[in-house]
């Protein structure tokens, strides 16, 4: 799953075929054709916030935007803190959030890109159930805003809930596909 999201945002080469979102095609193949992520519109998630511990939370946010071009419409840092509820943490240090918080900082982060699919890799790994709750609340309101959301987790419930469409990968094959409700319904 994770190779599938890393392939998907220009962060691990595919062996052949091409990636589609939306109108544009990337070949990620042994002619070289390489789109890099930020030019993908694609923001991602990792499991790991992987922020930096000794910045606080508006400095991780800054140089996040620093480094990443946006690819859209770009909403302010402040407007997108609001969006993933941690306007109150900007001033703390990174190495005192919570994983939940950590989360909604790294969501906060891939969002400065103004992408238009975004990658969520076990966002609810390691999470306490009220950011559980925080997470697919910010990715309700995400899709809301045309935004197309790929999420891989074990947490199939918490993902289920959120989803349009599911898919069920077994050894790198798909094992059943269909709504969420039709995939909550097969035993």
């Amino acid at each position: 799953k994770t190779t599938l999201l890393r392939a998907l945002a220009g962060l691990e080469p595919t062996a052949r075929g091409e990636i589609r979102v939306g109108a544009s095609v990337w070949q990620d193949d042994a002619r070289g054709v390489w789109v890099p992520t930020h030019q993908r519109g694609v923001g991602m998630v990792f499991q790991e916030a992987r922020l930096f511990g000794h910045l606080s939370v508006r400095a991780n946010l800054e140089y996040a935007r620093r480094r990443a071009p946006v690819a859209g419409p770009a909403l302010s840092l402040e407007v997108i803190a609001e969006s993933c509820g941690i306007t109150a943490l900007l001033a703390r240090p990174a190495t005192q959030l919570s994983t939940g918080q950590q989360q909604r900082v790294a969501l906060a982060r891939a969002l400065l890109a103004a992408p238009q699919v975004l990658l969520l890799d076990e966002p609810f790994a390691g999470v306490d159930p009220i950011a559980v709750e925080d997470i697919q609340t910010i990715v309700a309101k995400l899709k809301q805003r045309n935004i197309g959301i790929l999420i891989t987790d074990h947490n199939v419930q918490e993902t289920l809930q959120i989803t349009d469409r599911a898919y069920l990968l077994f050894e790198g094959s798909i094992l059943k596909a269909g709504s969420a409700e039709e995939l909550a319904s097969d035993e």
